[in-house]
């Protein structure tokens, strides 16, 4: 502790980011804590380190202050009389207040740095965190307008990985609006030329939204299936889980409509794609299609469904298991 007070002291702001973790780790009086978010909060805008203002507004967060913006604030406040300096605050003040949830006040701040933007490619990234932004508020016509001039910004630009990443963001909007045949264009152009990539991951599951709301199962499952092992191919941990959750949010509603013909009419791709890769992600999917028999009220499909639960070894998948058998479903980070 003492060397972490040492690096303060020094202004040392990489070593405070290393060392707090573990400062925190030690310290249970909430008076303490409070002390040392304020004297991080003066550091952070003296080295001007977003990281460490990104770690303070978390902690203040926690603590149930309620500014929490503060730090990235004060490094606003400080740079003003340097515009890039000035420019970039306020896109990490935006980028916070889009972490956090605050989109209304993330459109604000991003409107205000594309008044100032004059670099084609940051403009053009700039309207696509807006588009996000008025996504979350749920105003998907904004939204829509804001990628579509964000990815016509990418095309001529000729930058290839955002403007496909903005043909999945807006193939996603429009099936969110009810569009759904624009939405499965844009997905198909992305698809045309698989890359393997984070970018097809997310095709294919926006794909698999589509295909669910039409009652398309069984290509529903499959473009979950092949996102999942493409995820697991990249080595891609985070991506895995991100599509693992889509699985588990697309069951969710599926139990809750009572398609469960569906579910264990299609789960076998899934069991087909990995009993051979990780025989507890094999049975947890054959223990899903026996829950599915059994809720339909298939009585011989508990026995089965009991005896795959009992060989599953993580634990993990037994607890979302049995918040399937009670009322919803829990989303855990779930690894191979």
């Amino acid at each position: 502790m003492k060397e972490f007070w040492d690096a303060i002291e020094k202004k040392d702001c990489e070593k405070v980011l290393e060392l707090l973790d573990d400062y925190l780790e030690q310290v249970e009086d909430e008076e303490e804590l409070m002390r040392a978010a304020k004297t991080l909060e003066g550091l952070a805008i003296e080295c001007r380190s977003y990281d460490l203002a990104h770690e303070i507004a978390h902690l203040y967060a926690h603590m149930g202050e309620e500014d929490i913006f503060r730090p990235y604030r004060g490094i606003l406040e400080k740079s003003k009389g340097d515009i890039e300096a000035y420019a970039e605050a306020l896109y990490h003040l935006a980028e916070a207040y889009e972490h956090f949830g605050f989109p209304e006040e993330a459109v604000r701040s991003y409107e205000e740095l594309l008044k100032m933007e004059e670099d084609e490619l940051e403009r053009a990234l700039t309207l696509a965190h807006m588009a996000l932004a008025y996504e979350e508020m749920n105003e998907l016509e904004k939204a829509i307008d804001f990628m579509e001039k964000a990815k016509g910004a990418f095309e001529k630009l000729k930058d290839e990985t955002n403007y496909l990443v903005s043909l999945v963001d807006l193939a996603h909007f429009y099936y969110g609006a009810g569009m759904d045949e624009k939405a499965e264009e844009y997905i198909k152009e992305v698809l045309k030329s698989p890359r393997g990539t984070e970018i097809d991951v997310n095709a294919l599951l926006v794909e698999s939204e589509i295909y669910a709301g039409r009652g398309e199962y069984k290509r529903a499952f499959g473009n979950i299936s092949k996102a999942m092992l493409q995820a697991l191919e990249a080595e891609d941990e985070n991506l895995f889980l991100f599509a693992f959750d889509t699985l588990l949010n697309f069951l969710d509603e599926m139990f809750a409509e009572k398609e469960f013909r569906g579910i264990y009419e299609n789960v076998g791709i899934l069991v087909e794609a990995f009993e051979d890769l990780n025989k507890d992600y094999g049975n947890f999917f054959k223990a899903l299609g026996e829950l599915a028999r059994f809720k339909e009220g298939q009585e011989d499909a508990k026995g089965r469904f009991e005896e795959i639960y009992s060989s599953i070894e993580d634990e993990e998948l037994r607890e979302i298991l049995d918040e399937f058998k009670e009322k919803g479903i829990k989303f855990l980070n779930v690894g191979l």
